[in-house]
Order: structure tokens, then sequence, then C-alpha cells
């Protein structure tokens, strides 16, 4: 929106708040006595408990007669009423109780009315208002009104009176005169208000009128013109829309048609006032107290009407035909249109008039009686007894989906007409001869608030039902035998004690027009006690309540109600709770990741329980950062079209599916963003143009276009080899300027945030004959969450902030985080003349929620099975809605409880105080994330300017480093933290990324330990992988390996640990694919040997394996197998000497190495995966993987990334006979030296066989090995696993050499060498 827009937006809101003020500051003078100066018989009540105790008596302050009013023992519906003598302004009550006495009133309601007839009830927040009364009889009690009450006629309803004695009142009103020109539309006629000018074009409206009618549909005001626009009030189904236009685009691609409906049962025959502002575009829509405002659909301010704006109806010029909308049928009063008062205008017949037979100035009352029932009433009324033929119809409306609205017994059974699921259904139960039952239904939905007619006969053989007059959806059955009335007609319900049951609940609504036998009763004879009976019942009066209009159920909730509560559905709206003002996603990425979430798609509500809707980001977690990012719809490399003229620019609007509110919220609490643009051209020349005036450019936030590019700045006309001075043609600052035949390419980041995110970009030099362009607008990427670490550290005792108070008309939330070390504190107070909310900490486990409600408190507490003074962070939710009030702790489940009525409006005025103030205990400890309604507060700002509070909080690891899984490490940060994963096999922003790769025929991988005279450490100090330098050799008495793999092939070596000494351990697959753990540390003559005899694990699923050490003891994890545990035998030596170096997937090793593993298990080496590979805190192939680390590591062969050996598989463990990996029959055990284990129980038998065949094999394989040496010469032992340095050597071996410093120091040590 352009800018003089706003500006005038804002002229008119100030506009707007001077007007309210102007009649708030009216209201405050409309303060005169209305009840004291009237005489004694402008009162009348119920009844008299004495002469001196009627109710001319019942003036405030008044000690005459017995100073007040006081009804009978008896009345069981006592009132007090007062004519004021006309119309009045009302704006407060104030009560007494009689004088001298112990009677008063200690609650009561109002009623209303111009004609003592149509009683209304004194509404407020959308409930039938109940005023707190009297304590005593002397003090006085007043109320302002929330809303002025303009009536002639006032009764004050008792409910509860003193506990020593009896009702008691002396009433006082305060108010002014009102006056209003009222005039009575009869649906036939309507006022023609004719322009002075025969065309009206008009930049802001003003219109205002009251209305009061018994229909639900007709016209109030109509305008329109030629050219499309017009402005329309109507009721519909007793709801008032406004509709207006204000022109649609010249080839209606714009429409601006705009309908906006408010209030509800509007046909309740009362006054209801109406005011329409507009400025432009804006609009203030006011119906009665609520006040709606929106913009208009369109682009056009200029309302254009034609000749004249009717009142009432449509002029004859637009009636339509049959089906047409109807006029308007009741009456009107203080009509105005911008400055024109349209009734005083009529009266001095400067308005056509001319459609009116009749034109009054009065408002009849119309003839309508309703009846009010609550949960434990009726009205019993009389009928003919004895007659074969029963006729009963009524109207009725309420919400309630079941209700009783008829009973009447016959001579031999009984009917009931009642609501069942919003059907009207009949049940006849005819007892003559056998019991008959007949049941019938008709309509749907009447459960809807509106009126509903209801007509049943039931004659000689037949019975019909017909709701809402339709005959042509009556509904008839046959009636067997011949029914008989008994006379008497329960309305609403029936609770008398017969053998008769009822099968309906009671009846809660207003019922009217009840006809028996065809004749309309009497309800006012009733009324006087002249027929029939009731009980509990408002006559003359419906006090129903529309508790959905104005929709309580925020974020587009849907309300659905009862007659006493409404409930909310708040599905699809990403909002929780009773009225579905809590949020349900999170406010950002950076929230999502300290709950241990990933990388992915997520929804994210950056304000919360504010207006801007939730919305679907990519969240990237990595080790240091959190970026959130926002995809468009702009492919890479997209083809420029060529424009319609060459001096037209192309023009691409790229669209985030978000709105701009919601791209705000990311980028103004982001710490950064960017967006990359690339720009590839062909004779298409990109800023620079002769004259200085860019071709191209992109449009940013607020519609700013910006002739800068990618890896450039503001202000700066340049792409980024203009700024790095690197561009093809030295003379130009873009790629694309120097206009080559040859393809060129400008790219970079857009870095500004308050310029970004890329809305649109225009293209300008693609017209000419062989110029080409493609366009690439990347994703809005931005990091961090400012707001979310906004945090303050309370220091001393008496810490505490101020901000100014918070004020909220439906509901208030808050939420934070916090973490102390300290059992007690205040964290939030707000308090103003009535309400309070404090929230505090109490007894280290107890977070508390007090809420002031007027006279009285209410307290919701929430406990934590943990200690909350244990220094980490915690999160507080508060929520009071028009419903409840709750408090959450930690997204446990809430503590909730239902608010009492007249508690339900936010009605806070002092400041808030963050922290503690007024000697309270104080909050020591930090507090971050403070959001109020929406609203993130700034603590870090003004923590910097209060003291004993500082700005910002460390120590988040003890919160959040759980969330560092396998070994990682939590590092702390200023407003943040991040896991170290360099100790770890694992990767990721949580160290929970596997790191694997796969191992072609001759892969192998190695890393070797430095050389140190001194190495007395007992175990490894330092990061493998993150590492610069290798770790030094050690002398280890314990270690810890552990790695996932998969393979098909075997046998084969996955881990070997070399030493200096002849000391190993390795971890090899043999022929069957059974795992074996060898470990040699000295002293025995054979290694000591862990068999998995009865798994073949070489079945190309991934597996698991753990092996730790603790001088002698070796446990062993293997998948989801039990943990077994073995010891080392007695002679065997405890420390690990010297470790040198580790292989992966094969051994290249000089030395004494153990010739089982090279002959039986190297050749020709793993084929598969390996992942997770972890040697106490090394990690060596994370180490190989990762490149621009300068640790001691090697590759040889073909090692490709994969994590296909990461996931074990977690089945159950199965029985040997049911195990298909299951590879040898239990007990049977072949012989050979390589599968031998050393038992200090075997026998000697078997131990001198194993030797003898362990010999001859021994043999052969030693022939074979010199037999392929020979022959091959050594050709070809290398040809899977070439080295670097292979150009510069003669031979494979020597390529291995050259490429592997380490090598020479273990050719120097033994002359014995080990090929494969």
């Amino acid at each position: 929106m352009p800018k003089h827009s706003d500006i005038s937006s804002m002229f008119f809101i100030l506009a707007l708040l001077c007007a309210s003020r102007s009649a708030a500051a009216a209201s405050r003078r409309c303060e005169d006595s209305l009840a004291t100066p009237l005489p004694y018989s402008s009162f009348s009540s119920s009844s008299a408990f004495g002469r001196g105790h009627g109710a001319g008596y019942g003036k405030l302050l008044r000690t005459q007669g017995a100073g007040g009013w006081t009804p009978l023992d008896s009345d069981r519906s006592p009132w007090l009423q007062v004519d004021l003598g006309g119309r009045r302004d009302v704006v407060a009550v104030a009560t007494q109780g009689r004088y001298g006495s112990s009677d008063w009133t200690s609650r009561y309601q109002l009623l209303y009315s111009d004609s003592q007839r149509n009683w209304r009830p004194y509404l407020q927040d959308g409930n039938i208002w109940t005023f707190e009364g009297n304590v005593n009889s002397e003090s006085v009690v007043r109320h302002e009104l929330q809303h002025s009450i303009v009536a002639r006629f006032l009764r004050l309803v008792p409910l509860s009176r003193s506990r020593e004695g009896r009702i008691g009142v002396r009433l006082e009103l305060y108010g002014c005169t009102y006056w209003g020109d009222v005039i009575s539309f009869d649906g036939q006629s309507i006022i023609s208000y004719r322009f002075r000018n025969k065309k009206q074009k008009a930049l802001k409206d003003q219109i205002s009128l009251k209305f009061r009618t018994t229909a639900g549909n007709g016209v109030l005001l109509h305008g329109e013109g030629q050219q499309g626009d017009y402005i329309t009030l109507e009721l519909h189904r007793a709801r008032l829309q406004l509709k207006i236009n204000l022109g649609n685009s010249q080839y209606g691609s714009i429409s601006g048609h705009t309908a906006v409906t408010s209030g509800s049962l509007l046909d309740d025959d009362h006054w209801h006032w109406v005011h329409v502002e507009r400025y432009r575009r804006n609009i203030n829509f006011t119906l009665d107290q609520h006040t709606q405002s929106f913009r208009t659909n369109g682009d056009f301010h200029h309302l254009d009407l034609d000749q004249e704006i009717t009142f009432g109806g449509l002029p004859l010029s637009v009636k339509s035909g049959p089906g047409g909308r109807d006029n308007f049928m009741g009456c009107m009063e203080g009509i105005t249109y911008n400055s024109d008062n349209i009734t005083s205008l009529i009266r001095k017949k400067r308005v056509d008039t001319s459609s009116f037979r009749n034109l009054t100035f009065s408002c009849a009352d119309s003839e309508s009686f309703p009846v009010f029932f609550n949960s434990s009433s009726f009205v019993l009324l009389p009928g003919q007894m004895d007659s074969d033929t029963l006729s009963v119809s009524l109207s009725f409306r309420t919400w309630n989906p079941h209700g009783l609205l008829l009973f009447t017994a016959l001579a031999d059974g009984w009917v009931e007409v009642g609501l069942s699921e919003g059907r009207v259904t009949v049940y006849m139960n005819v007892t003559q001869k056998k019991n008959t039952h007949i049941d019938i239904s008709s309509g749907s939905g009447l459960n809807d608030g509106q009126w509903h007619s209801v007509h049943l006969n039931a004659l000689e053989n037949y019975a019909m039902l017909t709701v809402d007059g339709d005959e042509a959806s009556t509904v008839r059955t046959a009636i067997p035998i011949q029914i008989q009335t008994a006379g008497a007609y329960y309305f609403g319900g029936y609770f008398q004690s017969t053998n008769v049951l009822s099968l309906q609940r009671s009846f809660q609504g207003c019922m009217q027009m009840i006809h028996i036998d065809d004749h309309l009763v009497d309800l006012r004879a009733v009324e006087q006690g002249l027929m029939g009976s009731f009980e509990n019942v408002s006559l003359d009066m419906c006090a129903i309540v529309d508790r959905c209009v104005p929709n309580p159920c925020e974020h587009g909730g849907l309300c659905t109600q009862t007659w006493d509560a409404f409930s909310c559905n708040c599905s699809n709206t990403g909002y929780t709770g009773a009225i579905c003002h809590m949020p349900l996603y999170q406010q950002s990425c950076e929230e999502y990741k300290l709950r241990g979430q990933g990388s992915g798609s997520y929804f994210i509500d950056p304000d919360g329980s504010g207006p801007i809707a939730p919305f679907r980001v990519s969240c990237e977690m990595t080790e240091d950062d959190v970026w959130t990012v926002l995809k468009n719809n702009i492919s890479a490399q997209t083809p420029v079209p060529k424009p319609a003229a060459q001096d037209r620019k192309a023009v691409f609007h790229i669209d985030y599916n978000v709105t701009d509110e919601q791209v705000l919220s990311v980028t103004n609490s982001a710490d950064y963003c960017e967006q990359y643009v690339a720009y590839a051209c062909k004779m298409s020349r990109l800023l620079n143009s002769p004259d200085g005036v860019p071709f191209s450019s992109w449009v940013g936030r607020s519609n700013e276009r910006h002739s800068y590019w990618g890896g450039s700045g503001p202000g700066i006309q340049k792409c980024s080899c203009g700024i790095e001075h690197n561009c093809t043609n030295a003379a130009h600052y873009c790629n694309c300027d120097a206009d080559l035949r040859a393809w060129k390419e400008d790219v970079g980041l857009l870095m500004y945030k308050e310029h970004l995110p890329v809305s649109a970009v225009e293209v300008g030099d693609t017209g000419r004959a062989g110029s080409e362009a493609k366009l690439t607008v990347g994703p809005l990427r931005c990091r961090g969450d400012e707001l979310f670490w906004n945090a303050a550290s309370f220091l001393g005792p008496a810490s505490h902030m101020l901000f100014p108070a918070f004020r909220s008309e439906r509901s208030t939330d808050i939420s934070f985080y916090f973490k102390t070390s300290s059992s007690h504190g205040v964290f939030l107070e707000n308090s103003g003349p009535s309400d309070a909310i404090l929230v505090s900490l109490r007894g280290s486990s107890v977070v508390s929620l007090l809420l002031g409600l007027g006279t009285s408190q209410m307290e919701l507490t929430v406990r934590s099975s943990a200690p909350l003074n244990d220094d980490r962070w915690h999160r507080v939710e508060v929520e009071k809605n028009l419903k409840e009030a709750s408090v959450r702790l930690d997204g446990q489940q809430p503590e909730t409880r239902t608010l009492p009525q007249g508690n339900r409006r936010a009605e806070v005025y002092t400041q808030l105080v963050i922290g503690a103030s007024g000697g309270q205990r104080a909050f020591l400890g930090c507090m971050r994330a403070l959001r109020i309604n929406g609203v993130t507060f700034d603590l870090e700002e003004r923590a910097g300017d209060t003291a004993g509070v500082s700005p910002g909080c460390r120590g988040h690891c003890s919160s959040f480093g759980i969330h560092c899984q396998n070994g990682g490490r939590c590092v702390e940060q200023y407003n943040d933290y991040r896991c170290d994963c360099s100790r770890t096999a694992f990767d990721g922003p949580f160290c929970t990324e596997d790191v694997g790769g796969y191992f072609e025929t001759g892969t192998l991988v190695r890393y070797d330990f430095q050389a140190e005279s001194s190495s007395e450490q007992s175990s490894v100090s330092s990061g493998g992988s993150g590492s610069s330098v290798g770790v030094s050799e050690q002398n280890l008495t314990q270690e810890e390996l552990s790695f996932s793999f998969s393979t098909n092939s075997a046998p084969c070596i996955l881990v070997y640990v070399s030493s200096r000494t002849q000391d190993y351990l390795a971890v090899v697959l043999r022929y069957n694919g059974t795992l074996q753990i060898r470990y040699s540390l000295g002293g025995l003559k054979e290694p000591f040997t862990i068999n998995m005899p009865h798994r073949n694990m070489a079945n190309g699923q991934p597996h698991s394996v753990s092996i730790s050490r603790r001088l002698r003891d070796v446990r062993l994890q293997v998948d989801h197998y039990p943990e077994s545990s073995h010891t080392l035998p007695a002679a065997s030596d405890t420390q690990f000497n010297l470790i040198k170096s580790i292989f992966l997937g094969k051994v290249f090793e000089t030395g004494a190495i153990d010739h089982v593993l090279i002959e039986q298990y190297n050749t020709p080496g793993f084929v598969g995966c390996l992942s997770r590979v972890q040697f106490n805190s090394l990690a060596p192939l994370k180490a190989a993987l990762r490149s621009g680390q300068s640790a001691p590591i090697s590759t040889h062969g073909i090692l490709v990334p994969s994590n296909c050996g990461a996931a074990p598989l977690t089945l159950s463990p199965l029985a040997s006979q049911d195990d298909p990996w299951h590879v040898e029959a239990a007990g049977v055990h072949l012989p050979s030296n390589t599968e031998k284990a050393v038992s200090d129980g075997g026998e000697r038998n078997s131990a001198v066989i194993g030797g003898v065949v362990s010999v001859v094999i021994f043999v052969v394989l030693c022939f074979l090995v010199f037999l392929v040496r020979h022959l091959f010469r050594h050709k070809g032992s290398y040809h899977t696993n070439e080295a670097k340095g292979q150009e510069s050597a003669d031979c494979a071996d020597a390529a291995i050499i050259v490429s592997d410093p380490a090598f020479t120091e273990t050719i120097e040590e033994s002359k014995k060498e080990w090929f494969i």
C-alpha cells in the first residue's frame, strides 16, 4: 500500500480514538439521578410485605415508610419496577438494603422495556448479568454499566437475600434524558434520500441508525451506482450483513465485492444500534457493542453512488421479480447519513416518503408474547376434555438439540412432542386394549436459535406433523384406534408425580403463539392468574443468548453451543485450548532443535497466539546453526521469456506460499538471512546500461526496488565480481554487462535481511536478437532466532523489570522459560483495580498462578515430579480466556479451572512487573523467551537499563545437553548450545547421524598412532576425528571398540588393532560367517578367542558389535542379544602395549603378525559396509571420510561414504532350531586351529588331534603361498589397491610405501613382511 494511504489510515484511526474519547466524556456527564425525583406512583412491584414496605419507598437513602421495599414471603417471583416517565439513557445503578433492618438483596438482575412488554435482561460478556448486591442494610453498592440501557421501564429482580432477614431494596438509577425520532416501516414503504448532486463520489462515509423488528429478513439500507459500486445493510436469518463494492478491475480479474456478517437473533423486537465508518478501503462495522474492522477487496477507494440512497428496502428500479429481497418491517430511529440527520429531514419533509401509506413517528408493540423456559420450568394450559381430536401448535427457538415441547395425557395413554437431535419428534402411547406406540418426526437442525413452528393434528384415524408451515413435507401416520383428550397440556416440562414418565428432558428456550384446539392462548391472562398455571418461567420475555456471536473461538475455530455454554472445534486451525487460543506448533526451528528434532519440514508459529497463522518451513539443523528455509516457485535456471516489445521487461513474481506477515516474522527474529541469486546471460546485460539506469532490478520487502545483485550490497550497483574486481570485462561491474555472445553468469548471496525476501525480478535486456538469459532465485534462508534466546538474569533479592501493562478483551496467554537454583520467587505480576495475574515458584517443585477476580481470588498450581531449582530450563505456559484458566509446566498436562461468571474479561491497568516487587520474595535466576499474547518482550534491552538485572544467560547445556547423543559433548554458546561430535563416530547436530562407508575389494583404512618415548597414559586422551594431530602410542589396560557392519562375504577382517609388540586385537568373520574376537596381550602361546558359533552374520543384514575390556574382564554385545562376559586367562597380560595402528577391512602391516589372520582372513579383504567405528575416543572411519583433516589416516582402494551398515537388526532372538542363520548343529564342533578356543578344561586327545591337523594345514598353505608368489612374482597383488604416489613408483609395493610415510618406520623394525 502506498505511504500516503498508510498515513491516511493513521489519521482515520486517530479520529476514531478521539471520537470514542469524546463519547466517553459525554457518557461521564450523563450522571443525573433518575429514580429519586419520581413520584410514589412511578414505582410498582410484584407484591409488598405491608403498607410501609411498598415499592414507592424503595428510593436510595430514604427512610420513609418502613425504609424500603420488601415483597411478600410467598412471592416466588418478586420484582421492583420503575417507570422513568419516558425513554432514558441509564448508565449506572446503586442499591441499599431496607433502612434499619436485616433485609437486603445480595444478588439481582435487571430487566428493561419501553412498554412494559417484551422485557429484555441486561447482558454483559454474552451472559444474562447478575449484579452483586448488598451485605448490609446501609452501605451503597454502585455498578457502572458496561453499556448503557435505553428504556422507559426498568425492573430489578432479586435472586438472593440476607440470611438473617428478607429481601429489602432501596434503589437509584443514574443517567440522562434520551431523545430519538422513530419511524415505523410496514414492509412496503421506503425512504428515498436523493443527493444534492445526481452522483456522489465519496472517499469516506458515516452511517448510523437504530432498528427494531420481529422479522428475520429485510433490507435496511441500499445505494448503488452505474459503475457497479454499491453498499447494502440487510437482515438475513436475523443476522446483519454489510455488503459493499468500491469497484471491480477493468477486466473483472479482481472483484471488489466484500461482505461481512455481524450479530444474531436480531428479530427479538429490541433496539439494536448500527454504525458504519469508512475511510477509503478501511471500514469499522459496529453492531451494538461489537466492532469489526476490515479492508474491502479490490484496489479502489471511492464509493460512487447515483442519485439516491434508500432506507427500508430497495428502490423500485432495483427490485427484481418474485423471490426478491424483502423490505424491512419494523422501526428505525436516529438515521444519519454522513452529516445529514435523515429522520430530522423527514419531519421537515425534505426527504421523499411518497411510498408510505401512513407515515408514523412511533413504534407499535408487537402482538407476540414469548415465554422463557429454563431447565425446571413448565406452563400448564387447559384444553377440551374428552375430545377425539387433538390440535396443538406453537413456535419455539432454542440452542439445545433435546427438550420436551409438549406433554398431554389421554384418557388411555399420553402424547409427547419434543426435540431429539434437532428434529421434532412425536411419541404417542395409547393403552386402550393393548399398548400402541406411534413415533413420527420431521425437520432437522431446529436447534439453531431461529423461530420454528410446530403443528400437530391427531384426528380419528391419523396424525399429521407439520414443521415451519411446510405442508409439502408434512408427516402423516395412521392411528389404529380412537384417541380421547384429557384436557391438560404441559409445555416445556412435565414434573408431576404420576406413573407416566416423560421420555424427554425439559426444554430450555422460548415459546410463543401457542394454539390449543385451534385457539390462540391468551398468555397475558396466564400471567395475571386468570387461567392455567406456570412454574419458574419468565413471561413476556425471551432471554435467549447467542454465545457464538461474536465468535468466541479464535483463529477460525468453529463455535457450537447449548443453552448454557459454548464449545470450540479447533480442528485444522493450528491452535488448541478452550477457545483455540494456544498454538499447537513451536515458534521456530530453534525450538524444534531444542526438543531433539532433526532436519525436516515443520509448521512454525512465530507469534504464538497472535494473528499470524502457522506455516510450513524447512528446518536445516547443523552442528553449529539452525536454518529456516522458505522455498519459492522459481526453478533453477528458469529461461527468461522475450518481452512483447524490445523496450518492455520480463517480470518474475516470486511466490513463497506464505503471507508477507509470515515472512516478516521469520526475518525479523533471525540473526542473519541470505538468498542466492544467479543470472546466466548471453548477450543480455544485467545492471549497467549506457545511460546509467540498470536494465534489471529486483523487488524486496515493502515493495522496494533494488539495483544491486548477489554478492554486493545496498547502494552499490554492482555484482559480486565488481566487488572482487574479477569481472570478465574490467570496464563493467557484472560479467553479463560485458554483453558477450558466450554464456556468462553473475551469482551471489543477497544478505541484507531488511530487504529480503526477493518478491519479484524485472529483467530488461532480452528483447534483442540473440539475447538469452536464465534466472535462478534460491530459497530464503535465515539463521537463528533472536527472540527465542532473548534472556535476562535476575541477580538480587529485589531485582525486577517494569513494562507497560498488557490487556486483552477475550484471553491472555503468558509463556516463558526459566532456570534457577532458588526454591521460591515471583516470576511476574500484572494487577489492576479488580483483576490480577501473579505467576510464582513455590517450594522448588510447584508453579502457582494466582488470579485476582474482583472480590475473590483463584489459585491454580501445577507440581513437578522433579525439583525445578535444578538450574535447568523449564517452560511455563499460562492462559486465561472466556471460559477457564490454566497453567502448564514443561509441556505436561495443564491444571485447568473454570472461571466464575463476571471474571472473564482482563482488566489490568498498572505496570507489568517481571521479577519481584513490593517486598515479595525475588526470583533469582534466568528467564528467556517471555511472550504475552503473541508479543515477545525484549528482556535483554530492558535489562541493560535496570539495576540488578543483566542481559543474557549462560548454562544451556545443563538443560539441553541431554540431546547430545552417543557421547557427544555439549558446548556452551552465548545464547545457544551445540553438540561437539568430534570424539564420536557420529555426526549431525545431535551426534545421531551415522558415519560409514562402503568397502570394495581390497579397500582398507589405516589410522596410525604417533610414536613417543613417554607413553605412560592409560587411556586415549584426545579426539581422533576432530584433531589435526594424531594420538600418541598408548599402553592400555582398558579399551572400548564399537562398530556396525553388513556384508555377504566371508571370511574377512573387520577391525584389527596392532602394536609395536606382538599384542593385537582382531575382530573377524570366519568361513561360515560367524563372529570371532581374538585377543593377544602376551603371556599366552595362542590368542584368546571369543566365538559366536551359532550366528551367520555374513547375511547382508546390518549388525552391531561392542567390545569393552577392563583388565581381564571382557564384555561383548552383539546386536540385540544379551551381553556376554568373558575373562582372560590368568597367564595373560592385562596391558595392551604400545598400540600402533588401527586397520579397517584389511591388514597391511609389517612385523610380528598372527599368520592365521593373514593366511585365512585377509584375502581378498572385507567387502561391504562399516559404520560407527569407534576405538576409545577415536573415530578412524569418520576421520577417513572427512576431507580437510590432517589426522594420521590413510585410505587404500575405493571407499564410498554410506551408512548401509548403520542399523542393527531388532528381531527377537530365535532358538537355534528355528534360526535360519544357524549354520552348525548344537554340540557339533569342527576341529581346526582357527576355531580352537583356549579352555583350561579341554581334553588332551582333542588337543593332540587338533595340533596334527593344524600342522598339515599349515604345510599345505605354506606350499600354496610359495607357489602363488613364485608364479605371479608379486604381480596383480595390488590391482584393486592402488595408492597415491603410484605414478612415481616402480611397482605397486613402492606405490604403497611412497604414499604412506609411516611405512618406512615399520620396515626398519622388522625385515619380515606379509604381503597379500
